[in-house]
Formats: C-alpha cells, sequence, structure tokens
C-alpha cells in the first residue's frame, strides 16, 4: 500500500553563519554549551518520539561515514546513501544507490516512505532543491560562528520560496527553523 502524502524534509545542523563543517571536515563544534532558560528540554523522550517519526533517512556517501566514524545514531531504520562509489555496511538497513535522483525519489522512496529525512550532503541537498525534489527544510542553528568551511547551500542556482512553520528553540540555546518549500 502506497503511503499518503510522502514527505522529504532536508535537515541539517549549521553553525549561525551557514557552515556545516570546518574547512577540515570537523563537526566537533556540533555541540552547544549555551543555556536558554525559556527553552524546550531536548529530553530522552523528546528526542525518541521525534526520531519514531521518521520513516528512513537519505544521505551522501561522506555523510555516512560520518555517521558510522561518530557512531551510528540511525538504529535499524531503512538508510539509504545516495553514491556513485562501491560501498559496503554489515547493516542490514543500510541499502546503497546510485543512478537519476528523480527516478530513485519517484520510483523506491516515496511509494515506499511517508516522512522521509535526507540528512546530510551539501551536494545532495543542492541537487534536492534544484530538482524539486524536497518537501520542507528543517535547519537546527548551533550557537556558534564558524567564520568558514563548508556552507549549507552553496550555488543552488534556483530561486526557492519558503513559508515557515514552525520555530523551536531549546535549552541549550540551538535553535530548529522549519520551513516548507512552496511549490509553484
Amino acid at each position: 500500500m502506497k503511503p499518503k502524502n510522502p514527505r522529504i524534509t532536508i535537515h541539517m545542523v549549521s553553525s549561525l553563519d551557514g557552515f556545516v563543517a570546518k574547512e577540515n571536515g570537523s563537526v566537533s563544534w556540533m555541540h552547544s554549551k549555551d543555556t536558554y532558560e525559556k527553552g524546550v528540554e531536548l529530553t530522552k523522550e523528546y528526542i525518541a518520539d521525534f526520531l519514531a517519526s521518521i520513516d528512513c533517512y537519505v544521505m551522501g556517501s561522506r555523510t555516512y561515514e560520518h555517521a558510522v566514524e561518530l557512531g551510528w545514531p540511525y538504529g535499524e531504520v531503512p538508510v539509504f546513501v545516495l553514491t556513485h562509489r562501491n560501498l559496503e555496511s554489515e547493516r542490514k538497513s543500510v541499502h546503497f544507490l546510485s543512478g537519476d535522483l528523480t527516478e530513485i525519489v519517484t520510483e523506491q522512496l516515496k511509494p515506499n516512505f511517508t516522512n522521509i529525512w535526507m540528512v546530510g550532503g551539501t551536494m545532495l541537498t543542492k541537487k534536492f532543491l534544484q530538482l524539486g525534489l524536497a518537501d520542507e527544510i528543517n535547519i537546527t542553528i548551533i550557537p556558534t560562528l564558524l567564520g568558514s568551511g563548508t556552507l549549507f547551500f552553496d550555488h543552488i542556482e534556483k530561486e526557492n520560496t519558503l513559508h515557515l512553520k514552525d520555530v523551536i528553540a531549546f535549552k541549550d540555546g540551538m535553535v530548529e527553523l522549519v520551513y516548507e518549500i512552496v511549490k509553484e
């Protein structure tokens, strides 16, 4: 049975100045030591409920390698790694795909999953936006200015109109912005 209203959300964690990694590729700065008393508490229950809503993850090969290196956070939820490289995984939930991105999304992902999260890769983000494949963007801003590094949005070359759906400020100073991509 085909899922009703499948949605693809681009999710990224970014510094306030729009970088997703330092120039050396490090993401060690992605923790906030700030305190914002009015913010939402990131409890284990809050995180578990949020993660339980995601049907599958899509990522590029570099994001996959970072996830393996840093400690696999995706459990047994299906993960689709889009790559032209010959990679392998011992995890049964990890699937490597290559080919036309529009076909992968329309023929393999959307017919089988409802809440699809594209969780990394600036090149993959760019392709999803250029091809009009994403439905929303969820950005978590870390209260840090890196000054340089890998930009989240790097020369997309296509204008996208966005509609603010939600803003959540957390006690650790992080802010989550959720935008719907307006389909014109």
